[in-house]
């Protein structure tokens, strides 16, 4: 399964602006047909792809402003896989969780991202894979389906029948949890066990993989095999599903060599749905206020932060950061895809220049993929899912000695970020 905008990590903004020199590098969409869970995709023009994805101030891609953050997310949530070494992908493709990547169409960028104009579209790479055949409608039964045992939350076990399935393509909850709903569009971590149903070989999973992690992916936008992405849509978070996916719900008729799957082979899934998140969500809890010396920041809900600068203070001269609400969760690692909010100010005068919440569109990068600015990979690398930290900035790990739209060269930058979940995703 595989998704991006700018941001305020690293130095420019992707948008529709002039590109500048990128530091990510784009996995061609080709790979991860060929080598993970992307389902093929039809050719789009370059020209297209550039008009649909927005720039975010966190990226380290810049591309004209669509907003003044111009992060290299897709706001509607059109994820891509992002911002790692294709050659590196496609074996974690292959051999762990990332072999559930989405194919995002405009991939995570971090905050402050610069871009290259000699980067390769990943729908044009795409151009020469075979069209997906329809999806078939889903249904909560068939004439045989495989047992499964287990609880939420573990690797289940699932027993094949010694009969072929039907072809129906079947999700049956086996539980229902007491979460949110996934509705359309919204984030989900989803955890899942899977079975080729024909050779009855165990797919690779996130439990029991090692550093398994749940997938981090949009519900229901076509960037995923359907098996996947429509599947969880309409159920609850805490909820474990039987998916039964026949070849036009998962790999079609060309299959997936990589994985040793055939092109008529059905498979099986359990999902255990962690989390859905809504697009414009904001962190909740008790706030620890900030240091004296540190700028003060005011919640206003879901709109964009108020955060007044400490007046005379002088620029630091190294990051520093403070957790207004402690997260539960476990802690974020390098090479994590993370879903936020945030919003970013000058600490000169706390003039915002960005802010997602304007959007109402969550962000995602890959921490340690260099997508976003140098401040916010170390910043947010080692806090807890589900805190809200703000991170003092300065130029050296933000946009140096450039200008940045409405961002001086030599600022430091003083940015509120919730980190709402995390898991197994991708930039591009």
């Amino acid at each position: 399964m595989s998704e991006k905008a700018s941001s305020p990590d690293e130095a420019d903004n992707t948008g529709d602006r002039p590109s500048v020199e990128r530091e990510s590098i784009v996995v061609p969409a080709e790979i991860l047909t060929q080598a993970g869970w992307a389902p093929p995709t039809n050719p789009v023009s370059p020209d297209a792809k550039a008009e649909q994805a927005p720039q975010v101030f966190a990226s380290n891609q810049r591309k004209v402003p669509l907003s003044e953050a111009g992060y290299d997310e897709d706001p509607g949530g059109v994820g891509r896989l992002g911002v790692i070494l294709g050659s590196v992908l496609a074996v974690l493709l292959i051999a762990s969780a990332v072999t559930m990547y989405y194919v995002n169409k405009d991939g995570d960028s971090k905050p402050a991202a610069k871009s290259d104009s000699a980067t390769a579209s990943p729908s044009a790479a795409a151009s020469d894979a075979p069209t997906q055949e329809p999806v078939p409608p889903i249904k909560d039964s068939a004439k045989v389906l495989p047992t499964v045992s287990g609880d939420f939350g573990t690797k289940a076990a699932i027993t094949l029948p010694k009969d072929a399935p039907d072809g129906t393509f079947v999700v049956k909850e086996l539980s229902e949890g007491s979460g949110a709903k996934v509705d359309k569009g919204n984030w989900v971590s989803v955890d899942y066990t899977a079975m080729d149903w024909q050779t009855g070989k165990e797919i690779p999973g996130s439990y029991g993989e090692e550093n398994g992690k749940p997938q981090l992916y949009q519900a229901g936008n076509g960037s995923l095999i359907a098996a996947l992405d429509n599947a969880v849509v309409g159920h609850k978070a805490g909820s474990r599903l039987l998916v039964v996916a026949p070849p036009g719900a998962a790999f079609g008729a060309q299959g997936n060599s990589s994985l040793g799957i055939a092109g008529t082979d059905s498979l099986v899934f359990v999902l255990d749905i962690r989390q859905s998140t809504a697009p414009g969500a904001v962190l909740s809890g008790d706030v620890t206020p900030p240091p004296a010396d540190f700028p003060q920041v005011k919640d206003n809900g879901s709109k964009p932060a108020e955060i007044t600068p400490v007046p005379g203070a002088a620029d630091p001269t190294e990051l520093k950061s403070h957790v207004l609400i402690q997260g539960k969760g476990r802690k974020i690692e390098s090479g994590e895809k993370v879903l936020v909010q945030y919003t970013g100010v000058l600490y000169k005068d706390g003039k915002k220049f960005d802010s997602s919440l304007d959007r109402g569109q969550a962000f995602t990068f890959t921490t340690g993929a260099g997508s976003v600015i140098e401040g916010w990979d170390k910043g947010i690398t080692g806090q807890n899912i589900g805190s809200r930290v703000e991170l003092v900035i300065p130029a050296s790990l933000g946009y140096k000695d450039q200008a940045s739209d409405s961002i001086p060269a030599n600022s430091t930058l003083v940015f509120v970020v919730d980190i709402l979940d995390a898991g197994v995703g991708g930039d591009s």
